[in-house]
């Protein structure tokens, strides 16, 4: 698995590039669908494939490992033949989500004790144990534990979880080293940029990080509550001291100025919840801007949802009715939502690619900003 870096934009550090993996080839800037449980919600895999164009889907191990669980996973063949998806899979070490239960973990030198939030069994997350899973998973893309703080985050206690990461991205990578793909696919393993929001922790991560060589290095701890300004000149620092030869992911974000804005700094992977999550909610994100389809105002515009995109659902179907299937508390309602916003992220991602291989992906980013960020 290699990044091969095909263009830098003249006006900015935006990226265009292609990863490519042992099931198929990613061409970057992308966006990642997340598909948290072998599933993302509403939509179906065919669908993903035809409509959205996803390349690369997520999953998650902590999820994952406690339904359906390494016993049934292993034996089926890994997470592509469960899900019946044949494109490259990222997964989550669930390092996140398992800092997520404040209540119901505690951290150890060894690793982080956790209840399960379906059933309260305990178990232990060490970095040997989530690369254990991972190659049960078959995932294309494994992500190594690491603390995720919380924010707002003191100085001190921010450097203890750098050291954690630090600590535990060392033996994951050993791990990682002395075990083997399980299903004749090659895998990698990416390390995680964490250190709040002190530029200092950021840069002393990232150099720990750069020693590990790997095709693909991510950004961890952004998104989580720190003002949009802090987000933004995060990633333009983290961008600076990462290497050229890497594809560069940012975990969890965002809204679409967010990816755009981060696609400038050169950033080149994006994953987050928001659009499929906002779907489910009746929150379009659209070619002409922000609409909440259940508002009274699209009762009677039989117009369809955004011709702006190549979406047969939302070239097919009218804002009216995809309002009275939300009123009426249809499921149709989520699908067709969920397939505009995925496809809308998809579409939006694709098309700076093409403004940056033309060197006007600035100049474009500027202009449609404008537009997508209006509230209708």
């Amino acid at each position: 698995m290699q990044f091969e870096l095909l263009k830098t934009d003249k006006e900015s550090s935006a990226r265009a590039g292609i990863i490519h993996t042992d099931h198929g080839d990613i061409h970057t800037p992308i966006f990642m669908p997340v598909g948290t449980q072998a599933s993302v919600k509403a939509v179906h895999q065919s669908e993903l494939e035809s409509i959205i164009k996803a390349q690369i889907i997520l999953g998650n191990t902590y999820h994952l490992f406690l339904r359906p669980g390494n016993e049934i996973l292993n034996r089926v063949g890994g997470l592509h033949s469960f899900m019946n998806w044949k494109k490259p899979i990222l997964t989550d070490s669930g390092g996140y989500q398992v800092f997520s239960l404040s209540a119901r973990r505690k951290v150890k030198a060894e690793g982080v004790y956790f209840s399960s939030h379906i059933d309260g069994s305990k178990h232990l997350f060490t970095p040997e144990s989530v690369v254990d899973t991972q190659r049960i998973l078959g995932s294309d893309i494994m992500m190594a534990l690491d603390e995720c703080p919380a924010y707002p985050c003191t100085k001190p206690a921010a450097r203890k979880s750098l050291e954690i990461t630090k600590a535990w991205l060392e033996r994951g990578i050993a791990h990682f080293k002395n075990t083997e793909p399980l299903y004749g696919h090659d895998q990698i393993f990416v390390p995680i940029a964490q250190g709040s929001i002190y530029d200092d922790l950021r840069i002393e991560s990232l150099q720990f990080n750069g020693q590990f060589k790997t095709p693909v290095q991510a950004i961890g701890g952004l998104s989580v509550g720190e003002p949009a300004e802090d987000l933004y000149r995060l990633v333009h620092l983290s961008t600076q001291h990462m290497s050229v030869d890497n594809a560069r992911y940012l975990m969890g974000v965002g809204t679409p100025a967010n990816i755009l804005e981060c696609i400038s700094a050169g950033i080149d992977m994006f994953d987050c919840v928001l659009p499929s999550r906002n779907a489910r909610h009746g929150i379009l994100f659209t070619t002409q801007g922000i609409m909440n389809i259940r508002n009274k105002k699209w009762k009677d515009d039989f117009k369809p949802i955004d011709e702006g995109i190549q979406c047969p659902t939302s070239n097919n179907h009218s804002k009216a009715y995809l309002r009275h299937l939300f009123v009426s508390g249809e499921i149709l309602g989520m699908q067709i939502a969920t397939l505009q916003n995925l496809s809308f992220y998809l579409h939006l991602v694709s098309q700076a690619r093409e403004m940056i291989f033309i060197d006007k992906f600035q100049e474009w980013k500027n202009a449609i900003l404008q537009v997508i960020n209006q509230r209708l």
